[in-house]
C-alpha cells in the first residue's frame, strides 16, 4: 500500500488518517518524543526536487517513530550522471529501504517507483500533480481550529495551475465536508476543473466577506508561472492578502500558506505574521501526519 493522491480516498479513512496524527502529537509533546514503532525499519527519502519543510519533516517523522533513514537527493548523485529513474530506485530498494518517500518534477513518478520496487511509496510532491501529505496536514491544522471542516467555506487563491497543492487539498478539504473556491486570474486557473468539486473565479475581492480560510499560494515561477500576467504589482494589487484585505475578512477567518511564502507578494508581512496566520502550525502538524502515514503503510504496532 502507498499514498499517492487524496482524490478518491474515502472520508472515513481519511479522518482515521488525521485522528492517528492527533495520537502522534500528543507523542511530540512528550518529554521524549519518540516511540518504538517502527523501530528495525528503514525510510528512504528521495528528492529530486528542493524542499525544505517536507523533508526535514518526513525525517523528524521517522526518527521519532525510531526508523532509520537513508536521504538521498539528485544533486551530486548518479542521476547527474544519467542513472535512470529505475536504476537509482532500485539500487535504494537493493540497500534495503522498507519505504520510500518521493519528490520528483514529473507527475507519475512516485506511482511508478511504487510499480519498480514493489515497496511503499509516499508521495512527497510530483510536479503539478499531488502533494497528499500537504493535503492532510492542512487539513488537521484546519480540524484543530474549528473543529471540523463540515460546512467550511475555504478560498484556494494563487498560482492553481501549476499547484499540486491546491490538487490534494481540493479533494482532501471536499471530501472532509469543506466547500472550497478556487481564486485566480484566468491564466493560473486549472485548464480545466472537470471533475473537481469546486467553483471558481477571478474575484478575490468579492469572496472575501464570506469564506473562513483563505489558502494562499506562490507563483511558481519555476514552473512557467510569472509569464502569464503582465506584473507582479498587477498580481499583489488583485489577489495579494494585504493587510486591508485582511481586514475584511470575517473575524474569524484564518489565512494558511504550504510555504514557501513570498512576502510582499501573496502575503503582506504583517499578516504572515499574525495569530490568524497558521502557517506554523502547518509545519508543525506536518510531523504528526506523517508520523501517521508512515506508522500505517509500514504495520507499525504499539
Amino acid at each position: 500500500m502507498s499514498f499517492l493522491t487524496t482524490r478518491g480516498v474515502p472520508r472515513k479513512d481519511l479522518e482515521e488518517l488525521l485522528d492517528s496524527a492527533d495520537e502522534f502529537n500528543r507523542v511530540l509533546a512528550r518529554p521524549i518524543p519518540k516511540v518504538p514503532a517502527l523501530q528495525g525499519k528503514l525510510v528512504a527519502n528521495l528528492f529530486f526536487e528542493d524542499s525544505t519543510r517536507t523533508r526535514l519533516s518526513f525525517e523528524r517523522a521517522a526518527r521519532a517513530l525510531s526508523a532509520d533513514v537513508m536521504n538521498f537527493s539528485a544533486a551530486g548523485s548518479s542521476a547527474a550522471k544519467g542513472e535512470s529513474l529505475k536504476d537509482t530506485a532500485l539500487t535504494i530498494r537493493a540497500l534495503g529501504a522498507d519505504l520510500m518517500v518521493v519528490r520528483h518534477k514529473a507527475a507519475g513518478a512516485p506511482r511508478r517507483i511504487a510499480a519498480w520496487t514493489g515497496r511503499p511509496v509516499v508521495n512527497a510532491g510530483d510536479g503539478a500533480h499531488q502533494h497528499p501529505t500537504q493535503g492532510m496536514l492542512d487539513a488537521l491544522t484546519l480540524r484543530q481550529r474549528f473543529g471540523g471542516l463540515d460546512g467550511l467555506r475555504v478560498a484556494i487563491v494563487g498560482d492553481i495551475r501549476h499547484s499540486r497543492v491546491a490538487r490534494s487539498n481540493v479533494f482532501a478539504f471536499t471530501a472532509l465536508g469543506a466547500g472550497v473556491t478556487l481564486v485566480a486570474p484566468r491564466t493560473l486557473q486549472p485548464v480545466s476543473t472537470g471533475g473537481w468539486p469546486v467553483d471558481a473565479t477571478d474575484d478575490l475581492d468579492g469572496v472575501l466577506g464570506e469564506v473562513d480560510v483563505v489558502y494562499l499560494l506562490r507563483i511558481q515561477a519555476e514552473r512557467g508561472g510569472l509569464s502569464v500576467f503582465p506584473s507582479l504589482p498587477e498580481y499583489v494589487s488583485r489577489y495579494g492578502m494585504t493587510r486591508d484585505r485582511f481586514d475584511r475578512l470575517p473575524a474569524e477567518a484564518v489565512v494558511l500558506h504550504p510555504g514557501p511564502m513570498n512576502r510582499g507578494v501573496e502575503i503582506d508581512d504583517a499578516v504572515a505574521g499574525h495569530p490568524r496566520a497558521l502557517v506554523l502550525d502547518q509545519v508543525a502538524n506536518g510531523v504528526a501526519v506523517r508520523m501517521a502515514v508512515l506508522f500505517r503503510l509500514l504495520g507499525g504496532s504499539g
